[in-house]
């Protein structure tokens, strides 16, 4: 069984995480597995040539390309797979066209997000690609939701829970993370990690730690990334006087060795397909407060794993979170809950399980 994997980058994003867990599982299992980058390398790369997976670069430089789409299918016919699994969204549209137009007898194509952006051409595209595609592998039943909404069949759709991987960092003292980030020793701290940008809804959570401070004035929010809204909601911020209190840490690679000393972890997200950074947070046991959209009810069930509030009422969130201030028990069992789910349900091996299933019965028909 030969696969290839198509995918635009090999940046540090959720569905780049995944496909180079996959490929190197696969090749350690013996599996032949070849990755094709279309546009760009990235820090993924390190990773995948370590694990001895084949890689090819196509060197896409325009959305419309036809030079890339035209070495793509070389690559492909040159490859002969016997099956193409794409990713995101730019892979899906090239990877697929290629692929059928080389031959290869399989395609799967990855979506990974509720891709709100998508415009109707995008998506009349994916409806006519959908056609010939033999599965729609998502990560979540509200990613399947979202495309069956807009005209996909819904038999088309396979789920793949993401797969987290154990922690394998040199752990730091409390010490060390106290100088890294600044905090005050012996606060209350509160983490959100992702890309700073309107999805993320992180103007929501600044101005719930505004609700917090009336009865906490220790409480501290540290934000975890950078994006287009940094200049924004750091004028929230200041607006509502909380410099002492609200953090941008900007894009960190030490948020494993962080995450163990925070307190609580928050996410109140518009919309996810699987938080990569959610599922982070559960493995490192912290009692989670996260908006109820159908992303994260997959991995949360309220009371259970963590606590849900409903999208964008931040009253709420500061109540949720007040809780578990006050019930450190709570905290402590929701926790616990969150980790053991992600040791029990999401680990590495079951996600290439299912996906090694998947190929092995769609190319044996």
């Amino acid at each position: 069984m030969r696969v290839v994997q198509i995918l635009p980058t090999l940046d540090r994003g959720g569905a780049e995480k995944q496909m180079t867990l996959l490929a190197c599982e696969m090749a350690q299992r013996g599996i032949d597995v070849h990755v094709i980058v279309l546009t760009r390398t990235g820090p993924l790369e390190e990773t995948l040539k370590r694990a001895g997976v084949p890689m090819h670069f196509i060197d896409k430089r325009f959305k419309i390309d036809p030079s890339a789409y035209f070495s793509l299918k070389r690559q492909l016919k040159k490859l002969q797979p016997d099956l193409v699994h794409t990713w995101i969204f730019a892979a899906n549209v090239y990877g697929r066209q290629a692929a059928l137009a080389a031959g290869v007898p399989h395609l799967i194509a990855g979506e990974r997000c509720v891709d709100r952006w998508k415009r109707w051409h995008e998506l009349a595209i994916d409806r006519r690609l959908a056609k010939r595609t033999s599965w729609i592998a998502t990560n979540s039943s509200g990613v399947r939701d979202f495309y069956v909404k807009h005209g996909i069949s819904d038999d088309k759709f396979v789920i793949v829970p993401n797969g987290i991987p154990p922690t394998s960092v040199e752990p730091i003292s409390e010490e060390q993370f106290f100088e890294r980030t600044g905090l005050p020793a012996g606060c209350r701290r509160v983490v959100a990690v992702g890309r700073l940008w309107p999805q993320k809804c992180y103007k929501d959570l600044i101005c719930a730690i505004e609700l917090l401070k009336a009865t906490h004035d220790d409480v501290n929010l540290c934000i975890v990334g950078d994006g287009p809204q940094h200049d924004q909601l750091t004028s929230c911020r200041d607006e509502l006087e909380l410099q002492d209190n609200v953090h941008f840490l900007g894009h960190r690679d030490d948020v494993a060795q962080l995450l163990p000393h925070f307190n609580y972890f928050w996410i109140g997200s518009a919309y996810e397909g699987q938080s990569n950074a959610l599922m982070e947070a559960m493995l490192a046991g912290l009692p989670v407060v996260a908006s109820d959209i159908p992303g994260n009810r997959d991995l949360i069930a309220h009371e259970v794993h963590g606590l849900l509030f409903p999208l964008g009422d931040r009253a709420e969130l500061a109540r949720c979170t007040h809780r578990l201030f006050e019930d450190g028990e709570l905290a402590k069992r929701l926790g616990h809950s969150a980790n053991a789910r992600m040791v029990d349900e999401f680990s590495v091996r079951k996600m290439v399980d299912r996906y090694v299933q998947l190929y092995r019965c769609t190319i044996e028909g």
